[in-house]
């Protein structure tokens, strides 16, 4: 096919078979990236399913007459996906004593409204626990010292949200388990287990003396005297003076 050059020609190159293949795989186009799949994330314009996972804690303290019964439910994301995750979405306390009706009702739908906001809800745990009675806290079983029923009632969320794998304890060696086990032993043996003494138990079948005081770091009546140190028969927490 005989092509007219019509103007002046001031130079030219031979494109060769290299280029023509460098072309052509520069004009072809990039395969499309596979699209991830949505994953939905916990915030506050979700709307409520018709059903959600939900468990139920009883707390029975001196403070009132009857137990309270806290109910946690979740809304499961992603269900059936990698990516599935339990989240807290609302909550709500029941009891027969109506002393505290008004701040538990505020309590529970603030709560809630955290809870549907999404993000990290762990630092709810922390707030309530801190949280302390002008009139003194009190002593729940097993020897667990709770400083106001605000603070129990934040046990229960930790306990709550470690099940469903949002809080994670920090594992505890196997050294310092066995240093716990060796010091009970001794402590028993030292006190002549034989004896008809009662012992505070705790949830877990872990008893301590009645004569143990409260360890300042795990919140358990589980301190000693042995060989001159304060020692926590729980934690293993030591002080020696």
């Amino acid at each position: 096919m005989a092509v007219k050059i019509e103007k002046k020609i001031k130079g030219y190159s031979v494109v060769s078979a290299e280029d023509r293949a460098r072309e052509a795989q520069a004009a072809t186009p990039a395969p499309a990236e596979p699209k991830m799949a949505d994953v939905i994330q916990m915030h506050e314009r979700l709307e409520r399913p018709e059903v959600l996972i939900g468990s139920t804690y009883k707390i029975k303290t001196p403070l009132v007459e009857h137990a309270m019964y806290v109910t946690i439910n979740d809304i499961v994301l992603n269900a059936g996906t990698e990516h599935e995750q339990r989240r807290p979405f609302e909550v709500f306390i029941n009891s027969k004593s109506m002393d505290h009706f008004q701040w538990i009702v505020g309590l529970t739908r603030i709560m809630s409204a955290v809870f549907r906001k999404g993000g990290d809800v762990t630092f709810l745990v922390d707030e309530m626990k801190a949280v302390f009675d002008p009139r003194g806290g009190y002593f729940k079983a097993g020897g667990v010292y709770m400083p106001s029923l605000v603070a129990e009632i934040g046990a229960v969320v930790e306990d709550h949200l470690k099940s469903i794998g949002m809080i994670h304890d920090p594992e505890m060696s196997e050294a310092a388990r066995a240093l716990i086990a060796e010091k009970r032993a001794a402590y028993e043996r030292a006190t002549n287990p034989a004896s008809n003494e009662s012992v505070a138990v705790t949830g877990d079948g872990t008893t301590f003396p009645p004569s143990a005081t409260m360890c300042h770091k795990c919140s358990t009546k589980a301190l000693v005297l042995m060989d001159g140190c304060a020692t926590c028969l729980n934690c293993g927490y030591s002080k020696c003076g």
